[in-house]
């Protein structure tokens, strides 16, 4: 039996339908600006195939929720479970056969990213016999598989890029039809959009998103023109679930409403001048979460302030006195754990939470079990021996600047800082894109280019090439520079436990 779904009326007034056992067989690519009725035309389809296939929807901005009310959608909060929470939830939805809206609204870029593609590896992973048709509709897909690197990082955009890969290109098999939605279909991985045989196309306005658009239904360049005449909820429609040949059609009508409407216009209250600046000029209440900020001498300043008063809090608790040759030995051993830790081929890129569980066994081998470092002090370990300091080299005074200037920094850049001021205090080669990439954590050299540029902009080195393009990088005010170093080449420092973590 065929199961047509009325998706809304061609522009001659006839019905179109789409055909859904062959959707579920050929999947749907859905693109237009914003504003051209896109999440419309997934409302309208979800609810016109809801009685009929399992659904999933991949929901950044919290639109579909409404679903559940009236179709019974089970509706996942993404910030309220981990990313192997949202896995198992992602089997178990599928053993089940429940439809779910994983709502990522509330979370960043990249546990967005991280959080869909730990639900969509669930619904992929499940053993053949629970393979049963299933619609899985992924709203804003530009940022699922981007074309090009983003500001979130390679694990991140490598994770949700492989799912949407997955599910566009070996989901068929699996009972996974794709259904993906988009602004920008030049922001959208072309591996992924090449794999939907169905395309529903709204009203774009950018050269680059009509040449796409026409290229994928089959028009000639000159057609392309066409779409920026499309009104909002008009769709051209092509593939073998809807029209063997470019159809215009419109959109039906749908039974429920995104949560978030789209602003109505309406009058101003009236209100004289006064009363405005009464009301909006007023001093702000107090946050209780956060002190009042109040003229200060500059962050430098106060960082030195609070590393100062450290040492007094910190003395009131120590209970127990620790002579001076227990701290060395201890320190000696915490080292030698870190180096086995950070001994693994690809412990550079490994993530913090899994190093510092691996750490937390090996300390507890060593018979540290006591006096293990907590997850923050973990950080600051890794953060110089990143650098290729080991503890008693971090701990002397001559550091105690360097460790307050890479406090500005984000966490993850402070080991790169101190590895370049290390080699400027030594007189070392300027390290190469692809020793500074991997101290980051990353095998980007871009990146690493990046890091030196943000780094240069706050105002804490300054990067010059001499006249063999090699690069040296200076301290601000420190006026430590290091020797010339070639930028595609793999300088580094060559201390042991600094290429142990960059391994």
């Amino acid at each position: 039996m065929t199961v047509a779904i009325e998706m809304g009326l061609t522009t001659a007034g006839a019905g179109a339908a789409m055909d859904l056992e062959e959707l579920l067989a050929t999947r749907l690519l859905v693109q237009g600006n914003s504003g051209s009725g896109k999440s419309h035309l997934l409302r309208r389809l979800l609810e016109q195939s809801a009685p009929w296939v399992q659904q999933a929807i991949i929901d950044p901005e919290g639109d579909f929720v409404t679903l559940a009310e009236r179709f019974g959608h089970l509706v996942i909060e993404a910030e309220d479970h981990t990313e192997r929470g949202l896995q198992v939830a992602g089997e178990r939805a599928r053993l089940h056969r429940v439809s779910t809206v994983l709502n990522l609204e509330g979370l960043d870029a990249e546990n967005q990213m991280r959080r869909a593609a730990a639900f969509l590896g669930g619904l992929f992973d499940v053993e053949r016999d629970h393979w049963y048709p299933m619609l899985v509709v992924v709203d804003e897909a530009q940022l699922f598989a981007p074309a090009v690197a983003g500001e979130v990082s390679d694990e991140a955009r490598k994770l949700s890029l492989g799912a949407m890969t997955n599910l566009m290109c070996r989901g068929r098999k699996r009972g996974l039809a794709g259904i993906i939605a988009t602004q920008r279909l030049a922001k959208l991985a072309k591996n992924v959009a090449a794999e939907a045989s169905n395309f529903l196309m709204g009203r774009t306005f950018l050269d680059i998103d009509m040449a796409r658009a026409a290229d994928l239904l089959g028009m000639e360049r000159r057609q392309a023109e066409a779409f920026r005449d499309l009104e909002r909820g008009q769709f051209m429609a092509l593939g073998p679930a809807l029209s063997r040949r470019p159809l215009r059609l419109n959109i039906g009508p749908t039974e429920t409403s995104p949560r978030n409407s789209t602003p109505r216009l309406m009058p101003l209250p009236e209100a004289t001048l006064e009363d405005a600046r009464a009301v909006i000029l007023a001093a702000p209440p107090p946050d209780a979460s956060r002190p009042q900020r109040r003229p200060a001498p500059d962050l430098l300043e106060q960082l030195r302030a609070a590393k100062a008063a450290a040492p007094e809090i910190s003395t009131e608790e120590v209970e127990v006195p620790i002579s001076a040759e227990e701290l060395a030995e201890r320190r000696e051993r915490l080292d030698r754990t870190l180096r086995a830790v950070l001994a693994a081929p690809d412990a550079g890129f490994r993530a913090i939470g899994v190093l510092y569980q691996e750490f937390v066994v090996r300390c507890r081998i060593e018979g540290l079990g006591t006096s293990v470092p907590d997850l923050i002090e973990f950080r600051r370990m890794l953060t110089h021996a990143r650098a290729g300091l080991g503890t008693d080299i971090a701990e002397d005074d001559a550091w105690q600047e360097v460790s307050l200037r890479a406090s500005i920094l984000p966490d993850d850049m402070q080991g790169v800082f101190m590895m370049i001021a290390r080699a400027a205090k030594e007189g070392w080669p300027c390290p190469g894109d692809a020793a500074i990439a991997r101290a980051y954590g990353s095998h980007s050299l871009r990146r690493a280019q990046r890091l030196l540029g943000y780094m240069e902009e706050q105002g804490l080195i300054v990067v010059q090439l001499d006249g063999g393009g090699r690069r040296i990088v200076t301290l601000v005010e420190l006026a430590w520079a290091t020797a010339p170093g070639d930028p595609h080449g793999d300088d580094q420092p060559a201390e042991p436990i600094a290429s142990a973590a960059s391994a």
